[in-house]
């Protein structure tokens, strides 16, 4: 007859705890995802209801011309600063129309140079281009003042016929026989051939964009030749105070050629100045964000040809030849505070978005959703109840499975204290019946051992006994045989 000793069912772990640190870290870190989220929603959708958008007309000449591309240059950056103002592009034959179409109040914006009737009610926004007159004698010739070109025939090369009127006034050239000796030179001539002695032409007056001059190969090319001398204006200053909208410039040494240097000194001319100009209706808030616009925006809004690659606040001086915008004028006095205006809603809307939705999150965080880490003390209820299972261990297999969860309490004890997720409240009670189960499992696997022992040592004792039995039993059955 065998016996054997009882069976108890295997021992389960308890369940593990979720990692307090790790839940409550990502908690944290979507509510504050969350909260800039909403906050952001919150800030756009009251821009949208505060700021709706507007379309503005930009009168402008031909597609291809430097109005034109700048026209679809600020439309693009306007959409891409996700401003509220919209770009219209209405084309004209050429610029004249553009400004006449503004001037009849059938456009919001428009460029104009300072050589063209400028509306009454035009107010600039910004300078977007200088034109500088170039005087060209040929060869080495020098023309000493304005008045020695009066008997000589002169070509006039520039983008419009506008400027043939121009030099006419600047030369003081009134109209009859006298005036044909100025003017447009022939469509495609080369500097070249204007200054040939075979054309005819005696000196050749360039209107150009002072940005294109500066990249223009053809004066270094033909300088290296000794085509061409550069005469300075000397009566400037007397025209721009005598003529409105001229301007006094200074070419610096350099400008037209490095090699030879063209002109070799810095010299005086006249010049020109390209206007982006708005209604005098416009608003002050709506000039002002065109105007932000445009100066933060240099880069972006130059043409590959040069043109509005040097932008300049517009002049706010009271006797400008156009006067600018009232808004305009109120960015450039005082950036800082135009800034402000524009944001400051914004700012105070955003940052009371966050404080609401933030206080929310964090209640609802500290409220409902926060772990708290578990205290050291409710650890020793587990201990605790591993050591009542103990006495019920009639094996050493069965004891090692309570010693493994005794030590991963131990093992999640330590962890937790480290990471945060378990407090050391009652962490003596915790050690306390630790060191107790512990010396109970102990003393339980000696007493297992002592009865394993004593038993193996009885069975043996059992066996010789049972085998001499036998022996006896077979001698009596000999005998009596």
């Amino acid at each position: 007859m065998s016996t054997e000793g009882p069976t108890s069912s295997p021992i389960e772990p308890p369940p593990r705890r979720p990692k307090v640190i790790k839940t409550n870290q990502q908690q944290v870190f979507l509510y504050v995802v969350l909260t800039l989220l909403l906050s952001l929603a919150t800030v756009w959708g009251g821009r949208m209801l505060v700021h709706n958008s507007e379309t503005l007309t930009f009168a402008v000449g031909a597609a291809n011309s430097d109005e034109a591309l700048f026209a679809a240059k600020l439309a693009a950056v306007l959409k891409n600063n996700a401003s509220r103002f919209r770009i219209k592009i209405v084309n004209n034959a050429d610029n004249a129309k553009a400004i006449a179409r503004f001037d009849h109040k059938q456009a919001d914006l428009a460029v104009l140079r300072t050589d063209a009737k400028v509306p009454l009610r035009a107010r600039t926004l910004a300078i977007l281009e200088h034109d500088i007159v170039l005087l060209l004698g040929p060869g080495n010739k020098k023309i000493k003042s304005l008045a020695k070109l009066k008997k000589k025939k002169v070509a006039v090369v520039a983008d419009n016929d506008s400027a043939l009127v121009f030099v006419r006034g600047i030369l003081d050239v009134p109209e009859g026989a006298d005036a044909g000796r100025i003017q447009m030179a022939p469509q495609g001539a080369t500097l070249d051939k204007l200054l040939a002695p075979a054309s005819g032409f005696g000196a050749v007056v360039a209107i150009v964009h002072a940005s294109r001059a500066v990249r223009d190969k053809a004066y270094e090319q033909v300088a290296r030749r000794g085509g061409f001398t550069l005469n300075a204006i000397d009566e400037a200053k007397a025209l721009a105070r005598k003529i409105p909208g001229i301007s006094s410039e200074t070419l610096t040494a350099g400008t037209l050629s490095a090699s030879p240097e063209i002109p070799g000194d810095d010299l005086d001319t006249i010049g020109l100045e390209w206007l982006l100009v708005a209604q005098s209706r416009m608003s002050p808030t709506a000039a002002g964000e065109l105007a932000r616009t445009v100066y933060e925006n240099k880069s972006a809004l130059g043409l590959d040809s040069g043109f509005a690659t040097r932008i300049e606040p517009a002049s706010v001086e009271k006797d400008a030849f156009v006067m600018a915008h009232q808004g305009a004028a109120d960015y450039i006095n005082d950036d800082t505070k135009s800034f402000m205006d524009k944001y400051s809603d914004l700012m105070y809307l955003g940052a009371a978005a966050l404080s609401v939705i933030g206080s929310i999150f964090a209640a609802i965080y500290a409220k409902i959703t926060r772990i708290a880490p578990e205290k050291a003390s409710e650890l020793a209820t587990a201990i605790l109840d591993i050591g009542e299972r103990i006495e019920h261990a009639h094996s050493l297999d069965q004891l090692e499975c309570l010693q493994d969860e005794l030590e991963g309490i131990l093992r999640g004890a330590v962890i937790g204290l480290r990471d945060g997720t378990i407090s050391t409240d009652g962490l003596d009670t915790f050690k306390l019946g630790y060191e107790f189960v512990r010396d109970e499992i102990g003393m339980r696997r000696d007493y297992l051992k002592r009865h394993a022992g004593a038993g193996e040592k009885a069975a043996q004792d059992v066996a010789p006994s049972q085998h001499d039995e036998s022996n006896v039993v077979v001698v009596k059955t000999a005998q009596s045989a």
